[in-house]
C-alpha cells in the first residue's frame, strides 16, 4: 500500500453521491493497492481458472453518516486485473471501474528482507509497484495512519444514473509491516490518466504491506 497525499478537486468529480471525503488528521490520500487474491468465489462458486489472481487498484476514502453510525468506505478510482472475465464479473455486479491487462506478480526473499512486486504490462512496457519489508507484521496501533488506511470496510460506487450503491467488506484487523524502498516505477499515465500519474511519479508519504486475511464481499445496495 503506497500512500500518497492528494488536493480535493483531484477527486470531486469521482466523488458518489451521498459520502463525503474522509481524511486522516487532515490529509486526504491516495493508495495505490497490489494484492493477491486466492481460493475465490464469486456468489459462492469457483470460476475454473480464475480462483488466483492478482490486483492492483487505486482508491481514496471515504465515509457515509447513517444515524449514529460513520461507514468509513473506499471509492476506487481503477482496478487491474489479468483476466477479461473478471473485469467483466465486476463491472455487471458492482459497477466498478476494471481493466484487464497482462499481470504478473513476485514475492522474494533477498537477505533477511522479503521483496513484494506486482506488475502490470501497458503497450510494451511494465509498471512495478514494489515494496520490501523486514522481520514480522506488527498489530496495527490504535488511530495510526496504517489503521486509517486499512480499517475501511465499506465500498461505494457511483452509478450510471448519478445514484450510489454501497457494499460491506469483512475480514479481521491485519497485522503490517512498515515497508522500505517502495516504489511504483513505469508509465502509470496509460491506466490513471496524466493528472494522477503526475500525483504518483515522487515518492509517496508513507508505504506499508498488511498480512491480509480471508475477505468476504457482500452483495451490493442501492443508497435510497
Amino acid at each position: 500500500m503506497l500512500n500518497y497525499e492528494v488536493e480535493p478537486r483531484l477527486l470531486e468529480s469521482l466523488l458518489p453521491a451521498g459520502v463525503e471525503m474522509d481524511r486522516w488528521r487532515g490529509t486526504l490520500y491516495v493508495s495505490v493497492v497490489g494484492f493477491l487474491f486466492a481460493e475465490t468465489r464469486v456468489l459462492g462458486l469457483t470460476i475454473p481458472a480464475h480462483r488466483t489472481f492478482q490486483e492492483v487498484n487505486l482508491r481514496f476514502y471515504v465515509r457515509r453518516h447513517v444515524g449514529p453510525e460513520v461507514r468509513r468506505g473506499v471509492v476506487f478510482i481503477r482496478e487491474l486485473v489479468p483476466r477479461r472475465a473478471i473485469s467483466l464479473i465486476a463491472r455487471l455486479i458492482y459497477n466498478e471501474p476494471y481493466h484487464a491487462v497482462p499481470m504478473r506478480h513476485r514475492f522474494e526473499p533477498v537477505g533477511d528482507e522479503t521483496v513484494r512486486e506486482y506488475s502490470w504490462r501497458s503497450g510494451e512496457d511494465w509498471t512495478h509497484l514494489t515494496a520490501r519489508t523486514r522481520g514480522a507484521a506488527q498489530p496495527l496501533v490504535a488511530d495510526s495512519e496504517e489503521e486509517f488506511i486499512t480499517e475501511h470496510y465499506w465500498g461505494y460506487t457511483r452509478q450510471r444514473d448519478g445514484g450510489t450503491i454501497e457494499y460491506r467488506v469483512e475480514h479481521p484487523r491485519w497485522n503490517v509491516w512498515t515497508a522500505t524502498d517502495a516504489r511504483l516505477d513505469g508509465d502509470t499515465a496509460a491506466v490513471y490518466g496524466d493528472a494522477f500519474a503526475r500525483l504518483l511519479t515522487g515518492p509517496p508519504r508513507s508505504a506499508f504491506v498488511a498480512a491480509g486475511s480471508a475477505v468476504t464481499v457482500f452483495r451490493p445496495t442501492r443508497i435510497r
